[in-house]
């Protein structure tokens, strides 16, 4: 069965895809035998994460730069994670629907996952639709995630580049300045930038850009004998255009993001959108940073892996439940604390641990 499904693959054939990301995304039976066999062919697409409070407009952004790859003879891969069905456990599908403009192209594949109660902004199996995606063979992979807010940052250690998208409503200086969601950005996209208060939203960006790398520090003079009409001093003075003038930079070892205008509805800024992340891509070429992300990616993969297996052999064991039913009593009596029970409990399972299915 599962040789027909990768043969079937390896000829590109859409329904294959699609059973296979099924088979991976609910871990049906031969699913870790399907990653395996896609191992060797990771690493051809680039990952684009696309992330933001709700409302930004992210998924027609996500339409607008597939419409954009298309016209340059790219393949997609869009992921989509949606909030989970209380009724059916499954995505609701909003954003499928928001992109029925791309939904037809045959270069273009969608796919909604489902939150399943994932704190991340993710679905657990985001990462690995995402590997089915690449190994198929597209170009690009939209990574869209559910808008929950600051905090989805579980995007940021799935994509190689992560977009990170507001609208002039976002949030006041002191918001902008937070940690957490803005931290992940490679790129800033202030969408629908034709409401009132794009320009202070792109402005209060830059200054937390200019302030948080501390571009400013350092730099400049002391402050006896200076000619604070200077026009440099001034350069040095503004964060935001130190930021401006850095994110600019294509030769600077470090990268900072590019704060962009965009009107999805109206395909304005896609462009420029388009140019930073291939300038994104060739920093982190240059850099080495790719390759780092790429390797972290799998560490974090086999971590996840192992624990996910962990727990599932512990609390899946009739014995082991039975064990701890009968240390509660002391639990409630104060003759144990969960940790004493927590240690008992590694050192009697060391067999169910380290056991190899077959």
């Amino acid at each position: 069965m599962l040789d027909r499904l990768l043969a079937d693959f390896d000829e590109r054939k859409p329904a294959a895809l699609a059973r296979a990301v099924s088979i991976v995304e609910n871990h049906r039976d031969g699913f870790e035998t399907l990653l395996g066999s896609f191992q060797p062919r990771l690493g051809r697409a680039r990952r684009i994460g696309m992330t933001g409070p709700p409302g930004a407009g992210k998924s027609t952004l996500t339409t607008a730069l597939a419409e954009a790859f298309r016209a340059r003879g790219l393949t997609v891969g869009i992921i989509a994670v949606d909030p989970t069905s209380p009724f059916t456990g499954g995505a609701l599908l909003g954003d499928r629907i928001r992109m029925e403009r791309v939904a037809l192209d045959d270069g273009v594949y969608i796919r909604s996952l489902a939150t399943r109660g994932s704190l991340g902004g993710l679905s657990r199996a985001t990462r690995e639709t995402a590997d089915v995606l690449d190994a198929y063979g597209f170009d690009r992979i939209l990574i869209e995630t559910v808008g929950v807010g600051q905090s989805e940052l579980d995007v940021a250690r799935t994509a190689d580049t992560t977009l990170v998208v507001l609208v002039p409503e976002s949030g006041d200086a002191i918001q902008t300045l937070k940690a957490g969601l803005m931290e992940i950005a490679d790129i800033f996209a202030v969408n629908k930038a034709d409401r009132p208060g794009a320009d202070r939203m792109l402005n209060d960006i830059e200054v937390m850009l200019g302030m948080r790398s501390g571009m400013t520090r350092g730099e400049l003079p002391a402050h006896h004998g200076v000619d604070l009409k200077s026009a440099e001093l001034k350069r040095k003075l503004n964060p935001s255009r130190v930021a401006r003038e850095a994110a600019a930079d294509d030769s600077a070892d470090q990268w900072t993001p590019p704060v962009l205008r965009t009107i999805a509805t109206q395909g304005e800024g896609i462009p420029k959108l388009y140019e930073a992340l291939d300038r994104h891509h060739r920093y982190l070429e240059r850099s080495g940073v790719l390759h780092e992300r790429r390797l972290q990616r799998m560490r974090e993969r086999v971590i996840e892996t192992t624990e996910h297996r962990i727990s599932r052999r512990l609390w899946q064991d009739p014995e082991t439940n039975s064990w701890l039913d009968a240390q509660l009593p002391a639990l409630e009596r104060g003759e144990l604390t969960p940790f004493n029970v927590a240690d008992a409990l590694l050192a009697r399972s060391g067999d169910l641990i380290t056991r190899i299915d077959r």
